[in-house]
């Protein structure tokens, strides 16, 4: 007989208290920050989670679920970066007769041939439109490459030598955009179009709700993938590959489609940022900003559970802004014994971590236990079993 004091129950109470509580502290946060600071401080706050919570989810997927040390998530961002900071602007100059070769990313020319690429999207929504899902499109595929050429040294590396392989492949893809100028300028930024431009001065304030509809367009995408035959899949290999490859489970071929699909989605979250910031530099592209903080964040909310990877980025890039903008104010006081509150972001967040790895291991929201049957044909199943016993 189940009742509603089943361990099930109690951990759905546990999971939704959690929940509710991070929530509370994140609108805590943001009505200070608002009352201080105003709008546009909560507008940045919330385009920053959109594009890393995509980043971490995809991070998610492949180290939470398939258990892959992706230390490299930098090499799929850069992807996304790259192709929508080379590709999409060189169509519309060629489209428009301008000059779309080489040429293109050369610091000399590429400031004039932005403006009149915006100048045209800003005359049409339609033509927006088009160039925006072409960007995101193009940072798809261009990480969905990288993500399988990546998977190549995962199919025979396991563990600390497959991560340090990552690592350096991330590197070595900012580099190569830094030292070669024809893909994004080199050492000089490359201006990317604005598909945002026809808005005009409510441009900043269009993008976070078209970010977040994105966002939450993934993030049901990969609930739904996770929750499939496929996401099992991956737990498997992620508990015992010995056992699933045992179980006649293709690891070669889950791990290669696990690395494409996560580095497709990073190298979104890749292209929303250079559309947002609007232009895109190789040196800018480090693995602190994309692959130390996505770890973070993505420790921090629950390893595993996409929920808690969105709170978890929520609430630490709050925790992050609120030490930028005050650490001076609240903590100028170190100066006097020579510590210079400059360095309090990471020393203040590092204890965050630190804190939540020793009392909540396992994250703010952990990873939820799914039954592979709904709940109401588990008590059907256990219902008939009863009648047929009796």
């Amino acid at each position: 007989m189940i009742t509603n004091e089943s361990p099930g129950g109690k951990i759905k109470g546990l999971f939704s208290n959690r929940i509710v509580f991070v929530l509370a502290v994140i609108l805590a946060f943001l009505a200070f920050l608002y009352f201080s600071r105003g709008i546009s401080i909560i507008l940045t706050i919330l385009i920053q989670v959109t594009i890393f919570s995509i980043i971490t989810m995809s991070l998610n997927l492949e180290s939470g679920y398939a258990g892959i040390p992706q230390f490299g998530r930098v090499a799929a961002v850069i992807a996304g970066a790259f192709a929508v900071g080379a590709i999409p602007g060189r169509i519309m100059a060629a489209f428009m007769g301008l000059p779309a070769g080489a040429e293109y990313a050369s610091d000399t020319v590429n400031f004039k041939l932005v403006p009149e690429i915006n100048a045209l999207l800003a005359s049409s929504w339609l033509v927006s439109l088009g160039f925006l899902i072409m960007c995101l499109v193009l940072a798809a595929l261009s990480g969905a490459l990288i993500g399988w050429l990546i998977s190549r040294p995962a199919i025979r590396l396991k563990e600390g030598y497959l991560g340090i392989s990552m690592l350096a492949i991330g590197d070595f893809f900012m580099w190569v955009g830094h030292n070669w100028n024809i893909i994004v300028g080199g050492s000089t930024p490359v201006n990317v179009p604005d598909p945002f431009r026809v808005f005009g001065t409510d441009r900043f304030t269009v993008i976070v709700p078209v970010f977040f509809v994105i966002a939450i367009l993934i993030f049901i995408y990969l609930n739904k993938l996770t929750q499939s035959p496929f996401g099992r899949n991956l737990r498997m290999l992620r508990d015992n590959d010995l056992s699933a490859n045992a179980a006649g489970l293709n690891i070669v071929k889950v791990r290669t489609q696990a690395l494409v699909i996560g580095a497709a989605i990073a190298a979104i979250g890749g292209g929303l940022y250079v559309i947002y910031t609007g232009s895109v530099a190789a040196i800018g592209l480090t693995r602190l900003t994309f692959t130390f903080w996505p770890w973070a964040y993505m420790m921090l909310g629950g390893i595993g559970s996409n929920i808690g990877v969105f709170l978890g980025v929520f609430l630490l890039t709050i925790l992050r802004t609120m030490i930028i903008i005050f650490r001076s104010t609240w903590f100028g006081f170190l100066l006097q014994v020579g510590i210079d509150p400059l360095w309090l972001e990471y020393t203040l967040l590092g204890a965050v971590i630190i804190i939540v790895i020793l009392f909540m291991p396992h994250g703010l929201v952990p990873e939820k236990i799914a039954p592979m049957l709904p709940s109401k044909r588990i008590k059907k199943v256990l219902a008939d079993r009863q009648a047929v016993s009796k």
